[in-house]
């Protein structure tokens, strides 16, 4: 509130006061001393005023203490002054005069004693929150104001910068997190592109500087420059695919297709691997699920998880494809017979970058089962993993219908 209209405030509460107090005088039967009443109560209402005016941007500089002590001081001292002005005009007497006196000194003292009190315990409470909004400033995120002995203007505000101080540290760990994958990210790709690219440049260099110059070595060559370049291909879909998915780009989606035709395109992408280990791809969808809708990137889901079954299953092995419906809505599984997980590692299998493998000399940089996750989350479902080691390993899908 600015300083004219504080004061306008008060000037109005005080000309009410004394209309009170002329209309109480006139009901108790002194109308006869109305005009010499009101010649006492128009200077203290100008007086009024004009201290009022003086003493706001004296009090706006105070600390609590001071201002509540001066509100309980004027009080009682606006009522001395009163009396003692009833006094000399005779409308009080004076053994009167004097035991009400006494009364509002006492009151004084109460008052005032009061205002201590109370400022007290605001001003600690204050110190509180500054100190606190200190410590925050500060960086100190752990910082927090608790529960306060104070009015409840003073509580929500403390609450409110509890608050604060939860959601800034929450956000400042999504930060870390955030700046840990990155991390990881530069390491696992920067480790990941090195074999490749390490084999291209060794392939070109040789047929470049005619090492290689027969066709049987050169479409050799060929071949496993390809396999590389796959290789770099397949990896840099994953980290694009990643982004889009942490960016949020999966969204409301109107595209459909019919389950068995996903299964279909998800198993021919391991096919020739399959064939090379000699393993067995068996598939069984159940009538009710074959023809069910679903995104269309339920299909790298499974492509994921079936690479990753036929890449960890020895020759002669087996991998399995389930879909069937359930009441809680779709269920695709994905078994294998091959080399498990360790119970140690089985609780991270779905972390971005993660591998069991501590050399990692394997293909890829360990992005195919986060994709799977963050597809399958984002479709409204969740994937599980169960493993026993030199057993084989079983991955669940559940995906709502609709």
């Amino acid at each position: 509130m600015s300083g004219w209209r504080a004061t306008a405030l008060v000037v109005v509460l005080a000309a009410v006061g004394a209309a009170g107090t002329l209309a109480v005088a006139a009901v108790q039967g002194m109308g006869g001393d109305l005009v010499d009443i009101a010649a006492y109560i128009v200077p203290a209402l100008l007086v009024t005023a004009l201290a009022t005016a003086i003493a706001r941007p004296l009090l706006v500089r105070a600390s609590m203490h001071a201002r509540l002590t001066a509100v309980a001081t004027v009080g009682a001292a606006v009522a001395l002054v009163n009396l003692f002005v009833l006094a000399r005009t005779m409308f009080v007497s004076n053994h009167d005069a004097t035991l009400v006196g006494v009364l509002l000194l006492y009151s004084l003292g109460a008052g005032a004693g009061a205002a201590l009190v109370v400022a007290r315990i605001s001003t600690a409470a204050v110190d509180r929150l500054a100190g606190t909004a200190r410590a925050l400033g500060e960086g100190d995120l752990d910082a927090r104001v608790g529960e306060l002995e104070a009015g409840p203007e003073l509580r929500t505000l403390a609450g409110t910068l509890d608050e604060m101080a939860r959601r800034l540290q929450t956000a400042q760990e999504r930060e870390r997190q955030v700046e840990a994958v990155r991390r990881d990210l530069v390491t696992a790709v920067s480790h990941d592109l090195r074999t490749p690219l390490s084999s291209l440049r060794a392939m070109v260099e040789a047929i470049d500087e005619g090492v290689v110059d027969d066709v049987p070595s050169l479409q050799r060559y060929a071949v496993e420059m390809r396999r590389s370049v796959n290789q770099l291909v397949a990896m840099v879909d994953d980290l694009f695919e990643l982004v889009q998915l942490d960016a949020g780009a999966i969204e409301a989606e109107t595209e459909r297709a019919r389950l068995d035709e996903i299964v279909r395109s998800a198993l021919a992408t391991v096919e020739l691997q399959a064939e090379e280990k000699r393993l067995s791809l068996v598939s069984n969808l159940e009538a009710a699920a074959a023809d069910a809708p679903c995104s269309p990137r339920l299909a790298r889901v499974l492509q994921n998880l079936l690479v990753n079954a036929v890449r960890h299953t020895p020759v002669d092995g087996t991998v399995r494809l389930d879909a069937r419906r359930l009441p809680a809505g779709l269920e695709l599984t994905v078994e294998d017979t091959g080399e498990g997980i360790a119970p140690q590692h089985l609780g991270r299998v779905f972390e971005p970058f993660f591998r069991a493998d501590p050399s990692r000399s394997g293909p890829g940089a360990g992005l195919g089962l986060a994709l799977a996750r963050r597809i399958v989350e984002a479709l409204g479902g969740r994937i599980e993993a169960e493993s026993e080691p030199a057993q084989g390993s079983r991955f669940a899908v559940l995906l709502p219908l609709g």
